[in-house]
């Protein structure tokens, strides 16, 4: 498995603290419309001693997700992303299909162990979480129902799983966070075990695969070892991370004591024949970082890679030695 991380702020001091602990792998949000932006980046981390893995987060895709890409903008955006990666050479790109928002908590601030802060979610404190997410209102305006996502999803892999297939660049879709049947009244439809295998098999193909969030899937309630070996080769990218709670409300912890066996998890990975990127998924925020980006701060990071590799070393799923990518890659 490759050890792999956001890094906020993606700067030289941070990459080289993840270089030091190990980390061989990084992710970034969308770097922009034209294949310049990509390689600028890229070369920035392969500059510090890393390699750009994946791609994920604030992708030009949210009137595909509502069906109101009638220009077909946005379509071809994801279109040229994909090519651009190809070229590149990045491997991975990680989307959801949230409609109206992106992953939401209610709460930032909950004590956890030392005083340190992490993230929570409650159902009925939800409209307080849309404002914290900053939701746009072209986004969050207007109801879809689940038939309508579903049918936005094929059309959309029909389209796009070719281009990946051609440019050698895998699709990994995240699970709804929190996985709720309907948010700010909207459906969602990336919410159980059976919403993923569903998804992989509207338009089979290796490039069509899950980003298996592992506290998302703690939220459904579901068996975290038993889950990873139901879906097997169609995970393709892996958030660690856990959380204690419901879908309906749920409180983010640290890496080494929540709720999830999670060695039994880095075992189960290693049985499916998993071995690409895998990186701390939101940890918490420890002294001297309250003002930090929640879930994405530095320290609880460096805490978070080093609990990561001793699980990969004790389990017998080391990190990687060489430049494994995902299979097809």
């Amino acid at each position: 498995m490759i050890l792999n991380t956001v890094l906020t702020p993606l700067n030289d001091i941070n990459m080289r603290l993840a270089v030091q602990c190990g980390v061989e792998g990084v992710v970034v949000r969308y770097p922009g419309p034209t294949l310049d932006d990509l390689v600028a980046v890229k070369q920035t981390v392969e500059g510090n001693g890393l390699k750009l893995l994946a791609i994920e987060g604030y992708l030009p895709i949210e009137k595909i997700k509502l069906g109101t890409d009638h220009d077909g903008r946005e379509l071809a955006a994801i279109k040229t992303l994909i090519e651009h990666m190809g070229t590149a050479g990045v491997p991975l790109l990680c989307y959801n299909f949230m409609s109206g928002t992106d992953w939401v908590r209610t709460t930032l601030d909950v004590p956890a162990r030392g005083g340190a802060l992490v993230t929570g979610f409650r159902l009925a404190d939800a409209e307080r979480a849309v404002s914290l997410n900053a939701a746009s209102e072209d986004v969050t305006t207007g109801t879809i129902s689940a038939d309508e996502l579903w049918t936005n999803l094929e059309r959309f892999l029909r389209e796009v799983i070719p281009v990946a297939e051609e440019a050698g660049v895998t699709l990994a879709m995240h699970p709804d966070d929190p996985p709720l049947p309907r948010f700010h009244g909207k459906a969602r439809i990336m919410n159980s075990v059976d919403a993923l295998e569903r998804l992989v098999a509207l338009v089979p193909s290796p490039r069509n695969a899950i980003c298996f969030c592992q506290g998302t899937f703690a939220t459904m309630g579901v068996d975290i070892p038993a889950t990873i070996r139901r879906l097997g080769r169609h995970i393709q990218y892996v958030h660690f991370r856990d959380a204690e709670g419901s879908a309906e409300q749920f409180v983010e912890t640290f890496h080494d004591n929540g709720p999830t066996d999670m060695a039994a998890a880095i075992r189960a990975l290693k049985d499916v024949g998993f071995t690409g990127p895998i990186r701390p998924d939101h940890v918490p925020q420890l002294i001297g970082e309250e003002n930090g980006e929640p879930g994405y701060t530095m320290l609880g990071r460096l805490f978070a890679f080093g609990y990561i590799r001793g699980l990969l070393h004790g389990t017998g799923a080391s990190p990687s030695t060489d430049s494994r990518l995902p299979p097809g890659s």
